[in-house]
């Protein structure tokens, strides 16, 4: 009984020795989680500029919802004639002539050409204004293929009134009217609206007034009973 026992310790102290043998192999054969998730690159979006786009080495872009501007400076005393500016419904090319390119890509989304505009300023930059043909999205980058920002990260304009269109912006101003006038204790634009129209059929009718005038003192004031 002694030497049976004896012989299975041993062969259990054998067959941990293998395990740990095998255990040793395959950690150093498969590389940890962290080493497999710090080896291998992360594309992270960067942060925009304060024009909602990004600073590159040879120009920098910026956007609204309506329109994407493009400055590309160039060597001081440069003259609009050796400029080269093609500007298409999804591409875009910008350099000197006998030259590289300076840009030459395409959008990241479409523009509307005939609202599209450039300009050389003060013989060092040429300035690019294109209208976005989508006018509710932000461009993460301003070539496809290009870096990226994080649109999460920008920082849009307040709306301005003359930036809105005709019915939204009446909208608007009939609701801050009625705003002011109600912190006031005014009559609203409805109310006013009903007023005026009421004075003008008295007085084209001026042989009812004298009844609306009786009807007002038998019935109370809407108003005052709200």
């Amino acid at each position: 009984m002694a030497i049976l026992s004896d012989y299975q310790e041993e062969n259990q102290e054998q067959t941990m020795e293998i395990i740990e043998k095998e255990q040793d192999n395959s950690s150093t054969l498969a590389p940890k989680e962290e080493e497999i998730s710090s080896s291998t690159p992360k594309e992270e979006k960067l942060k925009p500029n304060k024009s909602n786009g990004l600073d590159m080495e040879n120009y920098s872009w910026g956007q609204s919802l309506q329109e994407v501007t493009i400055n590309v400076p160039v060597p001081p005393g440069t003259k609009s004639r050796f400029i080269i500016v093609e500007i298409k419904a999804n591409t875009l090319k910008v350099g000197l002539k006998n030259q590289p390119l300076i840009l030459d890509g395409e959008y990241f989304k479409g523009v509307k050409v005939d609202e599209c505009y450039w300009s050389l300023e003060d013989e060092k930059e040429i300035s690019i204004l294109l209208t976005k043909q989508n006018k509710t999205d932000w461009w993460k980058s301003l070539f496809k293929g290009g870096e990226e920002i994080d649109t999460q990260k920008v920082e849009p304009e307040p709306s301005k009134l003359s930036d809105l269109d005709t019915e939204t912006r009446a909208a608007v101003e009939k609701m801050m009217f009625d705003q002011r006038q109600k912190q006031m204790g005014l009559p609203s634009s409805e109310e006013i609206k009903n007023q005026d129209m009421l004075k003008q059929f008295m007085e084209q009718n001026p042989h009812m007034a004298k009844n609306f005038g009786n009807a007002n003192m038998m019935m109370p004031n809407s108003r005052m009973m709200g």
